[in-house]
């Protein structure tokens, strides 16, 4: 099934094009090469028109408001084109998961986070859009998602949010709105009233990005046509990376500092946390009137001000690929309606999802929406999150403890000399080592920055050595120190495994590399 849906990659672009509401270039275009007879020009003729089963997998809390979606479309578009629709509560990590474990079985029209994006096109889940479609959606939602839908300027999926980034909350009763913009005014603020300043710089490479891309650092990851890496442009250890860690320094040293993004630090002492728009509801519950919401503060080293970047981030909608083309385009055309500008608008209305559409981001209500008036205002700053390896996340997080542990600039510029060696190793992995499974948590004194090596005992049957365990731990294996293919309680990708009882154990996986079993042998 994939080796078809691979070749139908190729000219199903053709009927994408009526996801546009417009005709097929003619034949002798490079863009719309004459149809075969399993594929008949059905954009070209308006032969669109029939009732399609399909399956939409989307996130539980859209589950009415995307039945109603699909209904409007059925009653408006003028193709003739009805969807009998079941649509389905799948979330953006499982249906990426369902979706990578087979695609046949998938969803027609699928939600998912943009961080599966690479995974999704290396195994042929995702159709890519005609070219008259990608240049309308791209014109008309925010670049740093569509750069987030696209190989090689080619998207594959449709903008659907824009909002998965992190700004400021501040409590306004600590907090004197002038020294917002300013990270030493904020610290000196938070220790006079004895509170706390959090913020996951120990414990979370997305966060700890802001510091380097404030002071124009980049780490751009490349990846060829499949969606494999094989290349990354990173600046951190560079000038400008000291300067970002001599800033991130300041920070940690103070006595009012936490490693952390829970909103609800606000009823524990906490007068900042950096987070997202994901805990407005609980910020708001404890803050009340008090309640402040703003871009990121800047910081000063040797006389110059930089201002703290951020990743952004996004949740898009992908199109399965089709064995029949006319289905295809007519799924185009529905994916392209569920996720234009008043799909969007919709859906903030009904759950506060920030929209990628540009109108939709202008629009007063979405202004006036305090997380996200100030996720915009730091999207200024922010870089678009791309397709980045997985190993990455483990190996930057460490960044924050080294540099805590620093005492002078030469233990600042090793915290850089140790990551920047990490990244180089990336690409200069054997291919044993690429296949290699280990185990990884917060398990034998390490905080899922330690791998613990299995050996195969049988086909497919990989075992670790003897590990002391405690109750309550979690672990996962994981393939080639990477969280590109990892497995859980509930298979790949899945929930951690806990530790149920202190004890000496033996990992085991069982695995064909897409499923996988993980059992804990008592010794």
């Amino acid at each position: 099934m994939k080796k078809i849906l691979a070749m139908l990659l190729a000219f199903v672009m053709i009927f994408a094009l009526a996801a546009c509401g417009q005709q097929a270039a003619p034949a002798a275009s490079n863009d719309a090469p004459a149809a075969s007879n399993d594929a008949p020009a059905a954009s070209a003729g308006g032969e669109l028109a029939g009732t399609y089963d399909i399956t939409v997998w989307c996130a539980d809390a859209i589950v009415d408001l995307t039945k109603k979606q699909i209904e409007d479309f059925n009653a408006s578009n003028t193709d003739g084109i009805t969807f009998n629709a079941t649509v389905e509560a799948v979330g953006e990590g499982d249906a990426a998961t369902q979706m990578i474990t087979d695609v046949e079985a998938g969803g027609d029209i699928f939600c998912f986070a943009q961080d599966q994006f690479a995974r999704l096109v290396q195994a042929g889940a995702l159709a890519k859009l005609g070219v008259q479609a990608s240049e309308l959606v791209a014109g008309a939602n925010d670049p740093g998602v569509v750069a987030a839908a696209s190989i090689d300027g080619q998207l594959y999926a449709y903008p659907l949010t824009s909002d998965n980034g992190y700004f400021m909350y501040y409590d306004k009763s600590v907090i004197p709105e002038e020294d917002l913009d300013s990270l030493e005014a904020l610290i000196a603020d938070c220790e006079a009233a004895g509170k706390y300043f959090s913020m996951e710089n120990e414990t979370s490479a997305w966060y700890i990005a802001s510091w380097f891309f404030g002071t124009g650092c980049t780490s751009e990851w490349t990846t060829d046509e499949t969606g494999a890496f094989v290349s990354v442009k990173d600046t951190f250890n560079s000038p400008e990376g000291l300067i970002a860690v001599k800033g991130m320094k300041k920070l940690l040293d103070s006595d009012y500092y936490l490693s952390s993004s829970d909103g609800a630090g606000f009823d524990s002492g906490c007068a900042i946390v950096v987070t997202g728009t994901w805990a407005f509801e609980t910020v708001k519950g404890i803050l009340g009137d008090n309640l402040g919401a703003t871009d990121l503060p800047s910081f000063e080293v040797d006389g110059q001000s930089y201002h703290m970047g951020s990743f952004n981030g996004c949740k898009l909608m992908g199109v399965k690929p089709q064995t029949d083309a006319v289905k295809q385009a007519a799924v185009h055309k529905l994916a392209q309606y569920l996720s234009g500008e008043q799909g969007q608008m919709e859906r903030f209305n009904a759950v506060a999802w920030g929209p990628s559409n540009l109108v939709d981001q202008a629009a007063p209500e979405v202004q006036a929406n305090p997380g996200l008036a100030a996720l915009l205002l730091q999207n200024q700053y922010s870089v678009p999150q791309g397709q980045i390896h997985g190993s990455w996340w483990d190996i930057a997080k460490v960044i924050g403890t080294d540099v805590k542990a620093a005492t002078d600039e030469a233990g600042l510029q090793a915290a850089l000399d140790n990551y920047y060696a990490a990244i180089s190793a990336l690409f200069n992995m054997s291919e044993e080592e690429k296949n290699a499974w280990s185990v990884i948590g917060g398990i034998c004194g390490t905080a899922w920055d330690t791998d613990f090596a299995m050996t195969e005992v049988e086909p497919g049957v990989f075992e670790s050595e003897e590990l002391e365990l405690k109750a309550g731990e979690e672990l996962k294996c994981r393939q080639g120190a990477s969280w590109d293919v990892n497995f859980g309680a509930d298979g790949l990708n899945g929930a951690n495994v806990v530790v149920e009882a202190d004890g000496t154990y033996v990992v085991r996986l069982t695995t064909d590399g897409e499923t996988g079993t993980i059992e804990l042998i008592a010794k």
